[in-house]
Protein backbone atom coordinates (compact mmCIF):
# COMPACT_ATOMS: atom_id res chain seq x y z
CA UNK A 1 0.00 0.00 0.00
CA UNK A 2 1.21 3.20 -0.76
CA UNK A 3 1.17 6.57 1.40
CA UNK A 4 -1.64 8.07 -0.17
CA UNK A 5 -4.14 4.88 0.52
CA UNK A 6 -3.34 4.63 3.91
CA UNK A 7 -4.09 8.58 4.31
CA UNK A 8 -7.56 7.78 2.96
CA UNK A 9 -8.03 4.59 4.80
CA UNK A 10 -6.53 6.75 8.40
CA UNK A 11 -8.97 9.27 7.27
CA UNK A 12 -11.86 7.66 6.57
CA UNK A 13 -11.76 5.36 9.71
CA UNK A 14 -11.37 9.04 11.57
CA UNK A 15 -14.67 10.09 9.65
CA UNK A 16 -16.57 7.25 10.96
CA UNK A 17 -15.33 7.12 14.09
CA UNK A 18 -16.43 10.94 14.79
CA UNK A 19 -19.85 10.19 13.09
CA UNK A 20 -20.47 7.71 15.97
CA UNK A 21 -19.50 9.36 18.69
CA UNK A 22 -21.97 12.22 17.77
CA UNK A 23 -24.52 9.79 17.00
CA UNK A 24 -24.11 8.44 20.48
CA UNK A 25 -23.28 11.72 21.86
CA UNK A 26 -26.74 12.79 21.09
CA UNK A 27 -29.67 11.06 19.30
CA UNK A 28 -32.87 12.67 18.26
CA UNK A 29 -36.07 10.54 19.59
CA UNK A 30 -39.93 10.08 19.16
CA UNK A 31 -42.08 10.71 22.36
CA UNK A 32 -42.69 7.19 21.98
CA UNK A 33 -38.69 6.30 22.75
CA UNK A 34 -38.64 8.19 25.73
CA UNK A 35 -39.26 5.59 28.80
CA UNK A 36 -42.87 5.99 30.79
CA UNK A 37 -41.68 8.17 33.45
CA UNK A 38 -39.34 10.56 31.15
CA UNK A 39 -42.79 11.35 28.97
CA UNK A 40 -44.81 11.84 32.21
CA UNK A 41 -42.53 14.34 32.61
CA UNK A 42 -41.97 15.45 29.28
CA UNK A 43 -46.20 16.43 28.83
CA UNK A 44 -46.28 18.04 32.02
CA UNK A 45 -43.36 20.39 31.16
CA UNK A 46 -45.01 20.89 27.37
CA UNK A 47 -48.49 21.81 28.13
CA UNK A 48 -49.75 25.12 26.64
CA UNK A 49 -46.17 24.67 24.63
CA UNK A 50 -45.21 24.02 21.30
CA UNK A 51 -42.51 20.11 21.00
CA UNK A 52 -39.97 21.27 18.28
CA UNK A 53 -38.15 17.13 19.34
CA UNK A 54 -36.65 15.19 21.66
CA UNK A 55 -33.43 14.04 22.26
CA UNK A 56 -30.98 11.75 24.67
CA UNK A 57 -27.73 12.40 25.28
CA UNK A 58 -25.56 10.05 27.75
CA UNK A 59 -23.75 12.58 30.46
CA UNK A 60 -21.61 11.11 32.57
CA UNK A 61 -22.22 7.81 31.94
CA UNK A 62 -25.85 7.52 32.82
CA UNK A 63 -28.52 8.67 29.71
CA UNK A 64 -30.33 12.46 30.01
CA UNK A 65 -33.40 13.59 27.87
CA UNK A 66 -34.15 16.16 26.73
CA UNK A 67 -37.79 17.81 25.36
CA UNK A 68 -37.00 21.27 23.18
CA UNK A 69 -40.27 23.48 23.52
CA UNK A 70 -41.24 27.04 22.20
CA UNK A 71 -43.42 28.59 24.86
CA UNK A 72 -45.30 31.91 24.16
CA UNK A 73 -42.68 32.56 21.39
CA UNK A 74 -39.46 31.73 23.11
CA UNK A 75 -37.47 28.94 23.29
CA UNK A 76 -37.41 26.38 26.62
CA UNK A 77 -35.32 23.33 26.53
CA UNK A 78 -35.93 20.86 30.01
CA UNK A 79 -33.50 18.07 30.85
CA UNK A 80 -34.91 15.01 32.48
CA UNK A 81 -33.06 12.17 34.16
CA UNK A 82 -34.22 8.28 33.60
CA UNK A 83 -36.33 8.64 36.24
CA UNK A 84 -38.28 11.76 35.37
CA UNK A 85 -36.75 13.95 37.66
CA UNK A 86 -35.65 17.17 36.04
CA UNK A 87 -31.90 17.84 35.86
CA UNK A 88 -32.16 21.41 34.17
CA UNK A 89 -34.40 23.93 32.56
CA UNK A 90 -32.84 25.94 30.02
CA UNK A 91 -35.29 28.97 28.97
CA UNK A 92 -35.06 32.15 27.25
CA UNK A 93 -34.96 35.17 28.56
CA UNK A 94 -35.06 39.21 27.60
CA UNK A 95 -31.46 40.78 28.11
CA UNK A 96 -33.51 43.88 29.17
CA UNK A 97 -35.77 42.25 31.79
CA UNK A 98 -32.43 40.50 33.63
CA UNK A 99 -31.55 42.43 36.56
CA UNK A 100 -28.81 45.23 36.17
CA UNK A 101 -26.10 43.69 37.70
CA UNK A 102 -26.55 40.26 35.58
CA UNK A 103 -27.33 42.17 32.30
CA UNK A 104 -23.86 43.86 33.17
CA UNK A 105 -21.94 40.67 34.11
CA UNK A 106 -23.27 39.32 30.65
CA UNK A 107 -22.11 42.03 28.59
CA UNK A 108 -18.83 42.83 30.36
CA UNK A 109 -18.11 38.88 29.38
CA UNK A 110 -19.45 40.02 26.06
CA UNK A 111 -16.82 42.20 25.77
CA UNK A 112 -16.62 43.52 21.76
CA UNK A 113 -19.39 40.76 20.74
CA UNK A 114 -22.93 41.42 20.13
CA UNK A 115 -25.30 39.79 22.74
CA UNK A 116 -27.86 37.23 20.23
CA UNK A 117 -29.58 35.06 22.78
CA UNK A 118 -29.98 34.96 26.60
CA UNK A 119 -30.97 31.69 28.54
CA UNK A 120 -31.58 31.30 32.05
CA UNK A 121 -30.63 27.93 33.42
CA UNK A 122 -32.23 27.01 36.48
CA UNK A 123 -31.49 23.78 38.61
CA UNK A 124 -33.57 22.23 41.61
CA UNK A 125 -35.99 25.08 41.12
CA UNK A 126 -33.34 27.72 41.40
CA UNK A 127 -32.46 30.13 38.78
CA UNK A 128 -28.01 29.35 38.77
CA UNK A 129 -27.10 31.40 35.76
CA UNK A 130 -27.09 33.24 33.01
CA UNK A 131 -26.04 32.13 29.50
CA UNK A 132 -25.69 34.59 26.38
CA UNK A 133 -24.64 33.85 23.10
CA UNK A 134 -21.91 35.92 21.75
CA UNK A 135 -21.50 36.67 17.92
CA UNK A 136 -17.67 38.32 17.68
CA UNK A 137 -17.33 38.92 13.96
CA UNK A 138 -18.48 35.37 12.72
CA UNK A 139 -16.77 33.77 15.88
CA UNK A 140 -20.02 32.16 18.09
CA UNK A 141 -19.32 32.15 21.57
CA UNK A 142 -21.27 31.71 24.85
CA UNK A 143 -20.71 33.57 28.18
CA UNK A 144 -22.29 32.49 31.77
CA UNK A 145 -23.18 34.90 34.90
CA UNK A 146 -24.09 34.22 38.29
CA UNK A 147 -27.51 35.61 38.80
CA UNK A 148 -26.05 38.16 40.51
CA UNK A 149 -23.81 39.25 37.55
CA UNK A 150 -20.90 37.71 39.19
CA UNK A 151 -18.52 35.51 37.53
CA UNK A 152 -19.14 31.58 38.39
CA UNK A 153 -16.97 29.02 40.43
CA UNK A 154 -17.89 26.59 37.33
CA UNK A 155 -19.78 26.75 33.98
CA UNK A 156 -23.16 25.10 34.45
Amino acid sequence: MNTSTISICVMTGLFLSVTAFAQDHEKRLKKSDLPAEVQKTADEYSKGATVRGYSKEIENGKPEYEVELTVDGHSKDVNIDETGAVIEIEEQVQLDKLSAPARDGLKNKAGDGKITKVESITKHGKVVAYEAQVLTGSKKTEVQVAPDGKPLDHEE
